[in-house]
């Protein structure tokens, strides 16, 4: 089937437009129209006491990943000394309790390492953004 000219003349302002459109989105930041309230937001709510002066450095990190998983919680804590906060419980595994604790990083002051502790158990650690 062949297309007509005039088909095709009416097809032709749609597809620019559409081209039109979608370059306009790759150039639109929506990241940037986001609220500082809101990127706080994502952030979860430290309970306690908040320590201001912590902030790791990137040699502590270095360290605290040579730490395996199940080690004692006293050996983190040996490498990054007190948390900024404390975030609230939560259950992981059936039956086990995990404390988490928070550290923001020096050299990127919009991230947060949030280490998790079952007990007195190293658990693992995350990255907040």
């Amino acid at each position: 089937m062949k297309q007509t000219n005039s088909e095709f003349a009416t097809l032709k302002p749609l597809l620019a437009g559409g081209l039109v459109f979608a370059l306009v989105g790759l150039f639109i930041d929506v990241r940037g129209t986001v609220t500082q309230e809101q990127h706080q937001s994502h952030h979860e709510v430290c309970q306690g006491t908040i320590n201001s002066q912590v902030a790791i450095s990137r040699e502590q990190l270095a360290q605290l990943l040579t730490v395996p998983e199940r080690d004692n919680k006293a050996r983190v804590r040996d490498i990054l000394k007190d948390p900024y906060c404390q975030l609230p419980s939560l259950q992981i595994r059936a039956g086990v309790a995990a404390d988490r604790e928070v550290y923001p990083l020096a050299f990127d002051p919009q991230a947060r390492l949030v280490i998790l502790y079952e007990g007195d158990e190293y658990a693992g650690y995350r990255f907040s953004f």
